[in-house]
């Protein structure tokens, strides 16, 4: 369960690194009103500001959920271990008396 949520949230980070990095600054509007080509170089005018700001908003989300369950995961081990009724590799045992 823990493999499977660690592989889930290393793929919703880079995912997320892609989405944020593939939308346009504040200040790329400045250069479409001077005439500039860039408003139509990927997707269109303002194709992409709905879209790719729904899934940065969902993508951020599922970062967050599987942060907070790994956090919780961590910290609520359960306590259970194979070696249970194994003696201790240091610990010797005594002599059963005559």
């Amino acid at each position: 369960m823990t493999s499977i949520l660690i592989a889930i949230h290393v793929a919703v980070c880079i995912f997320l690194i892609l989405v944020v990095l593939l939308q346009t600054g504040k200040g790329a509007e400045m250069g479409v009103s001077m005439g500039g080509a860039g408003s139509q170089a990927l997707f269109g005018a303002a194709g992409p500001a709905n879209i790719l700001t729904k899934i940065t908003t969902a993508v951020a989300i599922i970062f967050m959920v599987t942060s907070l369950t790994l956090a919780y995961m961590s910290g609520h081990q359960s306590q259970s271990s194979v070696m249970k009724g194994a003696d201790r590799p240091g610990e010797q045992q005594e002599p059963a008396s005559k």
